[in-house]
């Protein structure tokens, strides 16, 4: 249901324009209420849970001015004072996001029901919401009592071995009331109970840094038990054990794979039992005789055990399991988002390569795996192997995949049709190659997968080559976002660079509800950062922290919880991640040391990637590498300044205001000349320090002419991994949209519409992955890196003209800003915030600007007409009176004013 009805909502500010609605009045409603971003969770173990909801209503200029909450064990209980666990009482605010839990302590696996009430500014109340609920995990160690175990006399190997299978039989001879499975694994699991896999969710229990973490699941299996049970799991290498990062290695956390499961059964008696791992289960290796990440499975039918998670199965040559000694003080509930398949894509074309293979193109570059319906011979093998493009002459390419085989093998039983597909790989590909067998296109089905992000930002023009790229940007996201941000999924690498991560965040934001992700992800940066400050490139750190503590690398650490703060008004992660960004502000200044310079002797990626100009007086990405750090030092330590301010914490704030201060100082003596030129003159830098407000005030016109005028000079990007996130909002900053508008609208080497006509549909990791004669380079080069996605911020703010405003953040209050250029006829974005749906869209018509804009319930905006007189404006087809003459500020260049919620529409002529 949308939060504001199509039929214009007046606001106030307004009515005298437009005179009183007519619109059906609706009952004010607090509704789609969530706890910690998730709705009705279960298993969770914060311990003050944050709790939120969302306006509904139509009257015009909408707007709570108090809420209550109450809480109890259970919903009949609400109603009943005397029973409720917390009542927040009536509370004058117009929050309605991420509000604590302030009851009595919560205890392992309680669950409880609750329910808010909300007035608005009409005086009007509320009926009570629908009920909502959220169930706690388990929250101490002492209630854990499953045992983790492992396979006995395991074989050990240095390479792959085979997937481990466990199993139980147990009874539960009374009735049934709920039933919860609390599962982990050292590896990756799938479990099952009777037969039925439990739950949906692929990759558990998820990569996190295992040597001080690791999550586990909780699944209500209620509906799955009856009196005679199996319980049983399959345990493979997955991160924890099988082949991690481009160094051949593997075994990185551990070379024994374990499960660890809790079942506990509540009965409608009152009595409890509980199932557990221990020496009593049984274990044996079956048909998946090795699956690996970079590698992929190997699958024999041959070996298949049917019914083996079922009762009665003859488990006679099962072995028994051993306990293994491995710490329950680190399981922690899973935080992040869960890992899905949440799309089947089936092959557009058929293709037989110049060299004879036979390929399946799904259309799509994607993150998952295929499945396959197969018949042949027992013992015949069908292979599948994987790849994102087809080389220039068309036959399947596979070099830029390094030492990863991603290759899937399927031994037949020879028992008709055969269907197959993985359990603990993926892959990024969207070309199949199949070898053993002939099937047809609707025999193959490409599965996708990744974190279950929902969808939350959508993005439109006139241009659909810049339609194209924003589905770019889309599908690298989801593609790399699996359970956490990789830089791509192809290769032997797919691990979570900072870097990538950092420069991306903000458009993450746009696209996707990554709040969750986010915390989950960052809560291993903290735990991986080293005792000095100093962050690893790569987290959960699996190298070593080898070349860590690099700056723009590391500002992950401080740039991520802004941009989490920034998009959902999150304090709570400020909170959380402050003492790691304190931490890494530290370590930056003692290697600056006196002069606040970054150390010229660290080693630092720099513009990673950025461009290389041919042309032999000027080589455009060459930045050094010390200006960059010193950039990011002075940004860095900014924001941490600003969250301090936000946590209260004031003699912190000072000192990082100060110290920040005195790096830009610094930063203008030693990179800026006294006529505004920057030492390295490249696009990079200027972009970092106009940016980064590195600039003195009489200087800023000069630096920006000068940038200006060197992407002019060239036509085009010069930019690399930092440079670029940046690029176009500060052209557009220094009030050169049409400098921007070029670089968007480039359909040649080097620019965003490059790899968009020549067939891409994800972001690539270099501006030249695929060369203008159809080459592709080997070695590092990835068709699915999300980094240069990152011009996805800047076609929300400026293209469609949506904008955080930093100071009252999470679409509290929302900036809209358009911005017509590039020779768009229309631009339009939608977006779901935890407020309601916000929208914001142009187009030319009849030589006018339209605008409308959809300011949601409990939320107010300002806008910004650019080019527009108070005597040629239309508001909701109205002109505007003299009385609505005083609420608008104008300019030479725009008018702005401030509406509540409400749908509008302005209507100006285009300056000519």
């Amino acid at each position: 249901m949308k939060l504001i009805h199509k039929t214009i909502v007046f606001n106030l500010l307004l009515m005298f324009v437009c005179g009183s609605s007519s619109l059906l009045a609706q009952k004010l409603q607090a509704h789609k209420l969530v706890v910690e971003y998730h709705i009705n969770p279960i298993g969770i173990d914060v311990q003050k849970p944050r709790l939120s909801w969302q306006m509904l209503s139509s009257d015009e200029n909408s707007a709570q001015t108090a809420y209550e909450i109450r809480v109890a064990n259970s919903a009949s209980e609400l109603s009943k004072k005397s029973s409720l666990v917390w009542t927040s009482g009536k509370v004058k605010s117009d929050t309605a996001v991420n509000i604590e839990y302030e009851g009595e302590a919560l205890k392992s696996m309680q669950r409880l029901y609750w329910q808010v009430k909300i007035w608005d500014n009409k005086n009007k109340a509320s009926k009570w919401s629908a009920v909502a609920f959220w169930e706690m995990g388990i929250l101490k160690t002492t209630d854990w009592e499953a045992s983790w175990i492992t396979m006995k006399d395991e074989k050990k190997s240095a390479t792959s071995l085979p997937s481990q299978y466990f199993r139980k039989e147990f009874s539960a001879s009374k009735t049934i009331k709920s039933a919860r499975a609390y599962a982990t694994s050292l590896g990756l699991y799938q479990l099952f109970i009777n037969g039925e896999k439990v739950g949906d969710q692929q990759f558990t229990p998820g990569f996190t840094s295992y040597k001080k973490r690791i999550q586990y699941q909780t699944f209500d299996v209620t509906s799955m038990l009856q009196k005679a049970n199996t319980i049983g799991a399959i345990v493979g290498d997955g991160w924890y054990r099988g082949y991690l990062g481009w160094d051949g290695l593997r075994s990185y956390y551990g070379d024994t794979l374990a499960l660890f499961v809790q079942l506990k059964i509540e009965y409608t008696d009152g009595t409890n039992e509980i199932i557990v791992t221990n020496d009593s289960w049984k274990s044996s290796y079956g048909p998946i005789l090795k699956s690996d990440i970079y590698n992929g499975e190997t699958y024999d039918a041959n070996l298949e055990m049917k019914g083996w998670a079922t009762n009665n199965f003859n488990a006679s040559t099962w072995k028994a399991t051993s306990i293994l000694n491995h710490s329950k003080e680190i399981l922690v509930a899973s935080n992040g988002l869960p890992v899905r398949i949440t799309q089947e894509i089936k092959p557009i074309k058929t293709i037989k390569t110049p060299t004879g293979e036979l390929v399946f193109d799904l259309g799509q570059n994607i993150v998952g795996w295929a499945k396959i319906k197969v018949k042949g011979k027992k013992g015949d093998t069908i292979t599948l192997k994987f790849a994102e493009v087809l080389d220039k002459e068309g036959n399947f390419f596979t070099k830029n995949l390094r030492a990863a085989e991603a290759t899937d093998r399927f031994v037949l039983s020879g028992n008709g049709v055969e269907t197959f597909q993985p359990h603990f790989t993926f892959h990024g590909f969207r070309f199949i190659k199949v070898e053993g067998a002939t099937p047809i296109a609707d025999d193959i089905t490409g599965m996708v997968i990744h974190s279950d992000m929902q969808e939350t930002g959508t993005f439109e023009t006139s241009n659909p080559l810049i339609n194209q790229l924003q589905s770019n940007i889309q599908w690298g996201q989801r593609d790399n976002f699996l359970d956490i941000p990789t830089d791509c999924p192809q290769r032997d690498e797919r691990v979570g660079w900072t870097g990538d991560a950092q420069v991306f965040s903000m458009t993450a934001g746009f696209n996707f509800d990554v709040a969750s992700f986010y915390t989950k992800w960052l809560k291993d940066l903290a735990l991986d950062q080293q005792p000095n400050g100093e962050v690893p490139n790569v987290i959960p750190d699996m190298w070593n922290n080898k070349l860590g503590g690099t700056t723009g690398w590391a500002d992950a650490a401080v740039i991520i919880p802004w941009s989490v703060y920034q998009t959902y008004g999150d304090v709570r992660v400020l909170e959380q991640q402050y003492a790691s960004m304190t931490a890494w502000i530290e370590y930056m200044r003692k290697h600056a040391g006196n002069n606040f310079l970054w150390d010229q002797n660290r080693w630092h990626w720099g513009d990673w990637l950025a461009f290389n100009s041919d042309a032999p007086d000027y080589a455009g990405s060459v930045t050094e590498k010390d200006l960059i750090a010193t950039a990011y030092f002075k940004y860095s330590t900014s924001l941490v300044s600003k969250i301090a301010t936000i946590l209260g914490k004031k003699e912190d704030a000072a000192n990082y205001k100060t110290l920040a201060e005195n790096v830009k100082k610094a930063f203008i003596q030693e990179y800026i000349t006294p006529n505004g030129r920057l030492m390295s003159h490249t696009q990079t830098a200027y972009a970092l320090a106009l940016s980064f407000d590195l600039v003195p005030e009489n200087l800023i016109q000069k630096s920006a002419n000068y940038f200006a005028a060197d992407v002019k000079k060239f036509g085009h990007l010069t930019t690399g991994f930092l440079g670029t996130p940046l690029l176009c909002s500060t052209l557009s900053k220094i009030g050169r949209d049409d400098l921007a508008f070029m670089l968007l609208n480039r359909k040649e080497f080097p620019g965003w519409l490059y790899p968009v006509t020549q067939g891409a549909t994800t972001i690539w990791e270099r501006w030249d992955t695929q060369k203008p004669d159809g080459s592709i380079i080997d070695g590092m080069n990835s068709f699915n890196h999300y980094a240069y996605g990152a011009i996805g911020e800047w076609l929300y703010n400026y293209v469609a003209g949506l904008s955080i405003d930093p100071k009252n953040p999470g679409y509290k209050h929302i900036l809209f800003n358009p911005h017509v250029g590039g020779g768009l006829t229309h631009a339009k974005v939608t977006f779901q915030s935890l407020y309601g749906e916000v929208k914001s869209g142009w187009k030319i018509e009849n030589d006018n600007f339209v605008y409308a804009i959809t300011i949601p319930a409990n939320t107010t905006g300002t806008i910004t007409l650019n080019n527009a007189k108070i005597e040629s404006l239309l508001i909701n087809s109205k002109a505007v009176n003299a009385d609505v003459k005083q609420k608008i500020k104008a300019t030479d260049k725009a008018l702005e004013l401030t509406l509540g919620a409400g749908t509008y529409q302005f209507e100006y002529p285009l300056k000519k």
